[in-house]
């Protein structure tokens, strides 16, 4: 009978990720190491206590080095073309020296709670391009399809020297306010030879547009493309202006044969040259500053009241009440602002 010899593998112990200090990241991100800044940008969307409160340390050490980039917010309805523009131009903005961020946001399912995160794929020419950063997040259903931690990402990779900044939105019908609403500039896509495409566009999404580009005007959709500009001119000059030192212009563009990109940069430069000499860009940051400011009170006030232990305990007579009919809405808020602690009657 032969020996049976148990070779038993050993494992060795299992290596933990050491955890990087306050000065780790602020040194990983000013010295432009691509995986610190992978790592800063995840502490930045942690919805860990800790985590948030060293972001926040993290990015008043790192502000004395950002807001110095392009911000430049993209958007259109699905199938507009936003990802094959924005590859074409982040790839010419690399060549001509520039470093690029694009900071794109992926749907989230309000049922499931995931999201594809697939940019990378969709971008794969701009994805190996040195001078370019592609972060993906999830829009966590926020309004406007941008996170909540966007702001604070840009300030990251302005603080890692990246000096052009573009954010692709959702584009799936919500308001685009918030995306105008941390960005330099706002461009809008739109699609050539949709009959009445006016009519089906929020008028308040071209009011926020510091540039519209019909795209996709290559090839036979060339006369569509510039009879679709001349309808959006004529729409824009019944608008009021967001600037008074800028007018929107109509351009005609092709994300998928590179066409007229360059010139649709060269309106942002003349853009930020405009608000610059004056004094409008700077205005226009600090206001942004001041109501993303009072946009993040009333979050958090929003989630406190919501987990305050007083109106959880009165939630379900509530909602049964206001079922039944036997309380109004109005006065169901009421009761959760008392249960909240806030007696001023509504």
């Amino acid at each position: 009978m032969s020996d049976i010899v148990n070779h038993s593998v050993k494992k060795g112990p299992v290596r933990k990720r050491r955890e990087l200090s306050l000065d780790d990241y602020v040194e990983g991100v000013l010295s432009g190491d691509r995986t610190m800044l992978g790592r800063a940008i995840s502490l930045v969307e942690s919805t860990s206590a800790r985590h948030r409160k060293m972001a926040q340390e993290m990015l008043l050490k790192l502000l004395p080095y950002s807001c110095k980039a392009h911000r430049v917010g993209i958007t259109g309805v699905p199938g507009v073309g936003k990802s094959t523009t924005i590859e074409a131009l982040g790839c010419n903005l690399c060549e001509a020296g520039h470093k690029v961020a694009i900071l794109t946001v992926d749907p989230t399912s309000s049922i499931s709670g995931g999201s594809i995160l697939g940019d990378k794929t969709r971008m794969s020419n701009l994805s190996i391009q040195q001078s370019a950063f592609i972060r993906p997040s999830p829009s966590s259903c926020t309004l406007g399809g941008v996170t909540k931690m966007t702001r604070e990402t840009m300030l990251v990779c302005e603080a890692a020297g990246f000096d052009v900044v573009l954010v692709e939105t959702v584009g799936v019908g919500q308001s685009e306010t918030q995306v105008s609403d941390m960005v330099d500039f706002f461009l809008v896509l739109m699609l050539p030879g949709a009959g009445d495409e006016l009519q089906g566009i929020k008028k308040g999404v071209l009011e926020l547009a510091d540039m519209i580009a019909v795209n996709k005007c290559d090839g036979n959709n060339d006369s569509r493309a510039k009879m679709a500009a001349r309808e959006y001119r004529n729409a824009l000059h019944i608008m009021k202006p967001q600037s008074l030192n800028w007018t929107p212009p109509v351009v005609c563009i092709s994300g998928l044969s590179n066409m007229n990109l360059v010139e649709l940069w060269e309106k942002v430069d003349e853009h930020r040259c405009a608000l610059e000499a004056t004094g409008e860009l700077q205005e226009r940051r600090t206001a942004q500053q001041f109501r993303w400011m009072w946009a993040m009170v009333e979050d958090r006030l929003i989630n406190s009241l919501k987990s305050n232990q007083n109106v959880i305990a009165q939630m379900n007579d509530i909602q049964n009440s206001i079922t039944d009919g036997a309380l109004t809405a109005t006065v169901g808020a009421q009761r959760i602002l008392d249960a909240f602690g806030l007696t001023e009657t509504l």
